[in-house]
């Protein structure tokens, strides 16, 4: 579906696609989805586009907020809420479950609903569990309404950390070893758990990553260096998530890449470098998107480098069915070889993040990556593809 495929009336100019914002959510990633919404509320040409921002509260209320992202922004090393741009604290707002009527409607209690007009595509900027895995885009593939970024499927595997794993290896793409404690097998036997956790440590050395399985943007991940640091870490992963991840250290450097797709297939971007943080551990989230760490872009490989982990990061876009976009990230071991930690399928898009900035290195300005997200959005249908 292309912008000039759009219903026209005879008596009246054509209109222009309706793109709604959806941000927020319920995730531990709630403040970093308000910052990228901002950002991609600025970008969108609205020569172009008519704009409809919806916020999910963290309690799940679908509000009709305020198009402000100057209001969209960390300021004070605190990331901004749904709740500090929506136009009220009341009622919410309803997408259609009928393929074929695509109007949203907001009511408010002791109001007649009021139709807020057709929605053309949605671009789901939410980050982790609730949005970006799956859930929404459900929601949209039964409400008939193309969106931004990858399917159902894709959108799945790239939030479990697990079954991301599990896909690129049967694609021959390399991965780190890991060992994952799933909700029951804690519940059932906590010291064996426990154990399995220890023994891998045994096997592979410290120190470890723990990590909740189904979350980003760094939350809820510990660097442990012994076994004395093991309870806790387990502890803040699993307050983010039931399932954990625990992957061993990888010596290298770390290797970020953009993929987007084109009329004509996903293209890699230039990668770029994340150097170790003067003042964190790692890159955890206050390096990423409170104190800004910089990252190098483009990052300092040679052509050779460049040209494999770019052909590896379009290999694991196709691998997990990707659509879209996806950021896939790699750490370049000692030994000359590119592992891929994770893809990321809605990543950060805030005016810090790599994402956007490989692009920008790329020849692809924010507004115009922006524009053909949306673009590549309209041109799919809906269902199975």
């Amino acid at each position: 579906m292309s912008t000039e495929n759009l219903p026209q009336s005879p008596e009246q100019p054509p209109r222009k696609p309706r793109v709604a914002v959806v941000f927020g959510g319920r995730s531990s990633e709630h403040g970093i989805s308000v910052v990228t919404a901002g950002a991609v509320l600025r970008a969108i040409d609205r020569t172009k586009y008519d704009v409809l921002p919806i916020g999910i509260t963290r309690e799940g209320r679908w509000a009709l907020t305020a198009d402000e992202p100057e209001r969209m922004a960390i300021t004070d090393r605190r990331t901004p809420e749904v709740e500090d741009v929506a136009e009220s604290g009341e009622g919410g707002v309803v997408l259609p479950l009928d393929p074929g009527n695509r109007e949203v409607v907001v009511s408010e209690p002791g109001s007649v609903p009021k139709a807020l007009g057709e929605v053309d595509v949605v671009f789901p900027v939410l980050h982790g569990p609730y949005g970006e895995d799956g859930t929404l885009q459900g929601l949209l593939e039964l409400s008939g309404v193309p969106y931004v970024g990858s399917g159902v499927l894709a959108s799945a595997v790239g939030q479990d950390k697990e079954y991301m794993k599990r896909v690129f290896t049967s694609f021959g793409l390399k991965v780190g070893p890991y060992v994952v404690i799933r909700p029951r097998e804690w519940e059932q036997d906590e010291s064996a758990a426990r154990k399995k956790i220890v023994d891998f440590a045994g096997e592979h050395g410290w120190p470890l990553f723990v990590k909740p399985a189904r979350a980003g943007s760094s939350i809820g991940i510990t660097k442990v260096d012994d076994i004395a640091g093991l309870g806790d870490a387990i502890a803040e992963a699993q307050r983010h998530d039931p399932k954990i991840l625990v992957e061993a250290a990888l010596r290298g450097r770390e290797i970020e890449c953009g993929v987007l797709e084109f009329e004509d297939g996903p293209r890699a971007s230039v990668p770029s470098e994340i150097p170790p943080p003067d003042t964190h551990a790692y890159y955890d989230f206050e390096a990423k998107y409170i104190d800004s760490t910089p990252g190098i872009v483009p990052a300092p490989l040679t052509p050779e480098e460049t040209a494999e982990v770019q052909r590896l990061a379009v290999d694991a876009f196709e691998a997990a069915s990707c659509e879209g976009l996806v950021r896939a990230d790699f750490f370049l071991t000692e030994e000359g070889e590119f592992v891929i930690n994770e893809i990321n399928t809605m990543p950060g898009m805030t005016p810090i993040s790599m994402y956007p900035q490989m692009w920008q290195a790329s020849g692809i300005s924010y507004p115009e990556l922006v524009d053909k997200l949306i673009q590549a959005a309209l041109r799919r249908s809906t269902g199975l593809r």
